[in-house]
């Protein structure tokens, strides 16, 4: 189950106890002072990782808590520090205040760890407090309470390449032959109920990622079928394919397919629209889909890239002009 946007709890360990405790050897009547500090609290600790790309198994327990020190102990015995505890995140998760809704941390670069909340310090022993004049103290500090925070998790997926369209576009079918992804593909609409990626070969040993959303349709910016909640996982993209069905049976002409979709990018964001883009014209399998392709690139005023995925003509030079624009392009930023 895809789920991309999460509210959680944590709390840091508490640190330990300060030990109250006094040498005793039956060589020396009156020992002094002899407590060990307590331990510090763990923290909560986000990691982002390649090895999810949803936010589903965090789900289900609401409060995360790290471990606390350990008590000092008699002969200046320090309590043992607590481990951390770490959360695993999908790469691009975004951490949101629960109560001011001001960003706390992008988790957008895999492994670099970031601390949300830290452990308490461990209380000092009473060997701590002795004096000149007061020899034998029997106060030791309590250890301090962890941090506490309420955070919102939102998942935005990065990719290098955000594949957009209308229902039955294919797709799902395009990421499915382009990568390892196993999409579920049928021959009606809204048959993608979540994001996917894949990772797609380019030239060589060269890779890109794919990132597929359900399918746009006229007023998904405002909430119109499935797509609106998603456009968000194409913000992080460099580049965009429009792909506009040209097969026998589109649900809308291929014209009026790619002013929707244009519109609709344009609508959730203009940096969006003005992003870089390729029209791809999907189904392309004999001459009067051809035809159609011709009359979309004269539609679009530029070029576009004809393919099949059942057939596999025209997928080559697709990957080889993805790549060259891709190159050309910087690397992908926050957003």
């Amino acid at each position: 189950m895809f789920v991309d946007e999460l509210e959680i709890s944590v709390r840091a360990g508490k640190g330990g106890n300060g030990c109250v405790s006094f040498l005793r050897d039956k060589r020396i009547l009156r020992g002094g002072p002899n407590g060990g500090d307590g331990g510090d609290g763990g923290d909560v600790v986000l990691l982002p990782t390649t090895h999810c790309n949803t936010l589903f198994h965090l789900t289900g327990r609401g409060q995360f808590e790290a471990p606390n020190g350990g008590q000092g102990m008699a002969k200046n015995c320090g309590g043992k520090d607590a481990e951390d505890l770490v959360i695993e995140v999908p790469v691009g998760t975004i951490v949101f205040d629960a109560e001011r809704g001001n960003v706390l941390q992008d988790l957008d670069t895999p492994d670099r760890p970031w601390v949300l909340a830290r452990g308490g310090h461990g209380g000092r022993g009473n060997s701590h407090f002795a004096t000149p004049t007061h020899r034998t103290p029997r106060t030791a500090e309590p250890g301090k309470e962890g941090e506490e925070r309420r955070v919102l998790l939102s998942l935005k997926l990065i990719a290098d390449v955000g594949l957009v369209g209308l229902p039955n576009a294919g797709k799902s079918t395009l990421l499915a032959t382009l990568t390892k992804a196993r999409p579920k593909i049928a021959g009606y609409p809204f048959t993608t109920l979540e994001p996917m990626l894949g990772i797609a070969q380019g030239p060589g040993e060269a890779t890109f990622v794919v990132a597929d959303i359900p399918g746009l349709i006229a007023g998904a910016s405002h909430g119109k079928g499935l797509g609106d909640k998603f456009l968000k996982h194409v913000d992080r993209t460099r580049l965009l394919l429009h792909l506009v069905d040209c097969g026998d049976l589109p649900l809308v002409p291929a014209e009026e397919a790619w002013r929707v979709l244009r519109h609709e990018l344009a609508q959730h964001s203009a940096e969006l629209a003005a992003r870089p883009s390729l029209v791809v014209a999907t189904k392309v399998e004999d001459e009067a889909a051809r035809a159609r392709a011709m009359a979309l690139a004269d539609a679009v005023g530029a070029p576009v890239q004809a393919i099949s995925s059942a057939t596999g003509a025209g997928l080559r030079e697709l990957v080889l002009a993805v790549w060259s624009m891709l190159t050309a392009l910087p690397p992908a930023a926050a957003r």
